[in-house]
């Protein structure tokens, strides 16, 4: 029966040999979607440096803990907004495809930060935020993309960390540019002079700056960006093409796109059909496919990942039919897991730089050791903002070197075990550095910052990877990350609220890790749940891989055991 069915394909191309072979790393399309990408983590953090000045220069109040209050409404403005459309935007892009989707966003970003460095008061700033929260579903949409990108799972290590180290050179350079542009007429009076616009709106310069990354990066997108959607890839694309017609005038290009063809060539030669045009064209998903009539309904439906004769994949029946199931039980256990390690590592993210600056009360409060004390470092905002920076450096090399070594060695699932399991001890610990002895506290600052950083930048990608690959089919792709997206949307902007309450409560009654151990018995939560995820195989693990034609087809269990052999870790 095998023999038979190999012979019936041999008209649409070989079938993969027993050894098989992965398709080029889709590097191009992933600088092109970090170039876009880039200015959105700009856009966003960039505010931070200068939001308190800017809402006390409101005239609101004189009392400085309102305006605080006020600040933490205007930043956590755009993420309950994103909460609310990000569902929507991800179910949008499954119908329209994802670029089009990540160009309404990047172009919200952009009417969203211009608005907000023309904003005259509290309410003006506070519909700029939400209005960029509204219009930017960017972040469930941008794992959509990546995971589409990439069709191995030898790849997924490398490609799932480009993210993340994007949105962590944002978080450097962002507030350098909020810091360095706010209030030029103070700041830079030899270039921005008195009387003038930059001293009505002295907020509106490191938003214009916003404002020009955004649209180099919608030029880009338009231009260079491909649609990876399965059912729309195929479509015109004129921005495509007149990108296509830019480059080709470049006088070293023919002499690249000549190489890069011949190297297509002589990999589809080598038994990899999934490649036939240059080595960063992906496999296409096709619902109206062409069947060899002697294939039966259900070989054809088994040999789900054989090529047609236009070059694209064929779907399986479930994969092109309406799915009555998206939310499976390990999407959802992934995406509340999401959620989880959204909640407290923003809780984290907070109360670090509160916890810094508490002075230690006066008069002191009593101590009863383990659990009963109250104390703070007492830093200035320049030493703080050094640690932040130091932090930030930090994330940029974890998240380029050591997330894809680690989870190249033991793999994303049993990675983000070993995360959930460990999280709990970050947040027992940290509160009692503050005892330590005076001529190591600072060193250890450091090293729970390190220790947090090494924690997020492991955790977060690997939980990108389980929910791409516990995903059915990529047709319903972005629904899921849409909705992940919004759970973690949801549990970032109640992080800081609910931590900022405790850390509070836990300063007056003496009892300054209160916010760190509540913080915590929520990460054993997420420790429970992350424990419970399982990897179904799916569309990401290899099929049938044995290559004898004379051997009689094996039975779907031998096959479910061969393929398991075969999966890589």
């Amino acid at each position: 029966m095998r023999t038979r069915r190999l012979n019936s394909m041999s008209s649409r191309g070989p079938r993969r040999a027993s050894k098989r072979e992965i398709p080029p790393y889709p590097g191009k399309q992933l600088l092109i979607l970090a170039l876009c990408r880039i200015c959105e983590p700009i856009a966003f953090m960039s505010i931070f440096p200068y939001i308190w000045h800017m809402v006390k220069d409101f005239n609101i109040t004189d009392d400085e803990s309102r305006i605080s209050f006020y600040a933490g409404m205007v930043t956590s403005a755009f993420t309950f907004a994103e909460f609310s459309t990000s569902v929507f935007w991800g179910r949008l892009s499954d119908k329209i495809g994802r670029k089009p989707v990540l160009l309404m966003g990047m172009s919200g970003t952009g009417l969203s930060v211009l608005i907000f460095g023309f904003s005259p008061n509290l309410q003006v700033a506070l519909f700029a935020r939400a209005l960029g929260g509204f219009l930017n579903g960017n972040i469930g949409v941008l794992q959509t993309t990546v995971g589409e990108l990439v069709t191995v799972k030898e790849h997924q290590s490398r490609a799932y960390a480009v993210m993340p180290l994007v949105w962590c050179i944002g978080s450097i350079v962002g507030p350098m540019i909020g810091g360095l542009l706010a209030r030029p007429v103070d700041s830079l009076p030899i270039f921005f002079r008195p009387g003038s616009i930059w001293e009505r709106f002295p907020y509106l310069l490191p938003n214009l700056f916003s404002a020009t990354c955004v649209f180099i990066g919608v030029l880009i997108g338009v231009l260079f960006l491909e649609e990876t959607h399965a059912e729309k890839k195929h479509q015109h694309d004129r921005g495509r093409e007149f990108g296509d017609l830019l480059l080709a005038r470049l006088p070293w290009r023919k002499a690249t796109e000549d190489k890069g063809k011949q190297k297509a060539l002589d990999f589809a030669d080598e038994q990899q059909p999934l490649l036939v045009d240059t080595e960063e064209h992906l496999p296409g998903y096709r619902t109206g496919s062409k069947r060899s009539p002697s294939i039966s309904e259900d070989e054809s439906a088994d040999e789900s990942l054989d090529l047609e004769e236009g070059g694209g994949l064929i779907l399986t029946e479930a994969e092109k039919g309406p799915v009555a199931r998206v939310f499976t039980k390990p999407v959802v256990l992934v995406i509340v897991s999401y959620g989880i390690l959204a909640f407290h590592t923003m809780a984290f993210d907070s109360l670090l730089p509160v916890f810094l600056s508490t002075n230690p009360p006066e008069p002191p409060k009593p101590t009863t050791l383990p659990f009963k004390f109250a104390d703070g470092f007492g830093l200035d905002t320049q030493t703080i903002g050094a640690i932040l920076s130091a932090q930030g450096i930090y994330s940029l090399v974890s998240t380029r070197f050591l997330f894809p070594h680690i989870t190249e060695k033991i793999g994303a699932l049993r990675l983000f075990k070993i995360m959930s399991v460990l999280y709990p001890l970050l947040y027992f610990f940290t509160p009692y550095i503050v005892l330590l002895p005076e001529s190591v506290r600072m060193l250890s600052v450091y090293a729970i910052v390190v220790w947090k950083m090494t924690f997020s930048t492991l955790a977060y990608p690997s939980n990108a990877i389980l929910l791409t690959n516990s995903a059915q089919t990529t047709l319903t792709l972005g629904t899921i990350n849409g909705a992940a997206a919004s759970t973690a949307s949801l549990c970032r902007a109640l992080g800081p609220i609910i931590s900022g309450t405790f850390y509070a409560m836990g300063m007056e009654s003496g009892y300054s890790g209160l916010a760190w151990w509540i913080t915590g018995l929520v990460t054993i939560g997420g420790a429970y749940i992350g424990l419970k995820i399982t990897e179904p195989r799916g569309r990401m693990d290899e099929k049938d891989d044995d290559g004898d034609d004379d051997e009689d087809e094996p039975s779907t269990s031998e096959r479910a055991d061969d393929t398991r052999a075969s999966a890589p870790s």
